[in-house]
């Protein structure tokens, strides 16, 4: 009963403390839709957002130095240190964000200092993750690994969804103008609460018995730099891991729950509230599975359970999109079918490039068909109806006339269809990501496993992951296809299944004190 209980508390100590660095974390990707406007330049809103996502994304782009800097510390220094170190930085940065001045208030400065705190939270992340998943498989029975190290896995899932409700509790307090004008900061400063909390609760950890018994031995390593990255045999599983399974459980992750809000209120036009509520719901009803999965894969392994969400991500992911604009916002998806949106200019100039802007902010797909003709033309064809010129009055009366709406009408939406298809999308995250920390600790020796675990994580959900948001959009603004965003991870998740499935051994029966 003892062991049970010690069992216990490391996982709700280790996963309640990065629920709330997750939370920290995603807090920017849940409001980037606003920080376009307050942090850059106005004049040009689709260049403000898309700056935006790529100020979110360099979070994501240091998660790897992140992981190679806390990484040592951890191997070198123990691991309960390190991710109490990391949760500080990440507190206090996403605290600071609720305090800094816009664009209007201290001009390019406003730019430069969020992306200076988003980076913070970039590296503490990277030193988080690792930390917490090492130690808890390091405490974990050899038979329940894949078990107790799956309650860390729901935390990025538990702390997006915390994000959303700290959000959602906030808009329905607040009137549009409040909330954008101050009401965004209140989400940022709660971290200071859960700050302290999580603080309190890491202080209370013992240090991980395999690391205690590896510093007792003396048989630490003295670099784990460079024995993770300059020793053939491991830096091969590492880029094992990363190309055969983190890859592709990154972008299947992106895609299941932020892309698909993303997709909800950007391109179908869902109000906020029904947005948050409907991916709110499906997280709720899809997050045990995490643990399930981590379960399964102490009985078959994680290789297949991995390997298995990758497939049936890649092959669902357009079909599910389309049903989930069938069923959120029918009239655009009955638009779109009876009355498709055709461009043909010779070449595309300005006005071409202004005219695929206003329609991929529209959430409409379209067609660009290069013709020859003798001189510079530009039409645009709506079902059969023609415009000879890209006038917006015009255009917009056009679209109205085929039936295109400028937002889905809650009336209109099929909620449970919805919620049934965003549940699909989070179950095979759940699939993909449930067994990863059992197989990443298990395929890294203790000396370095901290270090060597981290970095393909952090590069395969830092850089391939939480690039996807902006590679995307641009695929849409590019294709003018509404689904082109999806090619991507479809992509990656069958590179993963390729390597994975040919290169990778199952690692649940690997020993961990080797």
């Amino acid at each position: 009963m003892e062991n049970k209980d010690k069992a216990k508390n490391i996982i709700i100590a280790s996963s309640l403390g990065t629920v709330f660095e997750w939370y920290d974390f995603y807090l920017y990707g849940t409001l980037a839709v606003f920080f376009g406007s307050l942090f850059f330049p106005k004049g040009n809103e689709t260049a403000g957002f898309l700056a935006s996502l790529a100020t979110f994304g360099a979070g994501f782009a240091v998660r790897p130095f992140g992981a190679l800097l806390f990484g040592r510390i951890g191997d070198l220094f123990g691991r309960k240190y390190t991710f109490l170190i990391t949760i500080i930085v990440m507190g206090l940065s996403t605290a600071l964000v609720g305090l800094l001045p816009t664009y209007e208030q201290i001009g390019i400065f406003a730019p430069i200092l969020l992306t200076v705190l988003r980076l913070s939270q970039g590296l503490a992340l990277g030193g988080e993750y690792g930390g917490a998943a090492t130690y808890v498989a390091e405490h974990a029975p050899h038979e329940k690994r894949g078990l107790h190290t799956s309650w860390i896995q729901t935390t990025a899932t538990l702390g997006f969804l915390l994000s959303l409700i700290v959000i959602l509790a906030c808009r329905l307090s607040l009137d549009e103008n409040e909330f954008k004008t101050w009401g965004w900061r209140v989400p940022f400063l709660v971290s200071i609460v859960l700050l302290i909390i999580s603080v309190y609760i890491r202080l209370k950890l013992n240090e991980s018995p395999l690391f205690l018994k590896m510093k007792e031995s003396g048989t630490r390593s003295k670099s784990p730099l460079r024995d993770s990255f300059t020793k053939i045999p491991n830096l091969k599983l590492v880029l094992l891991a990363l190309f055969g399974a983190t890859a592709g459980q990154g972008v299947v992750w992106y895609t299941g729950q932020f892309y698909a809000l993303f997709f909800l209120q950007n391109t179908l036009k869902i109000d906020f509230k029904n947005s948050y509520l409907m991916i709110a719901v499906s997280l709720i009803i899809a997050t045990p599975f995490f643990v399930i999965f981590g379960k399964i894969s102490d009985k078959i392994g994680r290789k297949k359970v991995i390997l298995t969400g990758c497939l049936l991500a890649s092959i669902a992911y357009i079909p599910i999109f389309k049903g989930i604009t069938h069923f959120g916002n029918p009239v655009l998806s009955n638009a779109m079918i009876n009355f498709p949106i055709s461009i043909e200019t010779n070449k595309c100039k300005e006005n071409c490039y202004q005219l695929k802007e206003y329609l991929s902010k529209k959430g409409y797909s379209f067609n660009l068909n290069i013709v020859e003709t003798p001189t510079d033309t530009l039409s645009i064809k709506i079902g059969s109806n023609e415009l000879k010129s890209f006038d917006t009055k015009l255009l917009d009366d056009a679209l109205n006339y085929a039936g295109y709406p400028a937002s889905a009408k809650p009336e209109n939406i099929n909620y449970i269809g919805v919620i049934v298809l965003l549940s699909i999308l989070v179950i095979f995250v759940a699939m993909v990501y449930g067994p990863i920390a059992a197989f990443l600790v298990e395929l890294f020796p203790t000396r370095i496993r901290y270090t060597s675990m981290s970095f393909p994580y952090h590069i395969g959900n830092g850089w391939f992951g939480g690039f996807l948001p902006l590679i995307a959009t641009s695929l849409v603004l590019y294709t003018g296809n509404i689904y082109a965003g999806l090619y991507y991870p479809i992509a990656i998740a069958l590179m993963s299944l390729i390597i994975g499935g040919i290169y990778i051994k199952e690692t649940k029966d690997n020993k961990m004190d080797n």
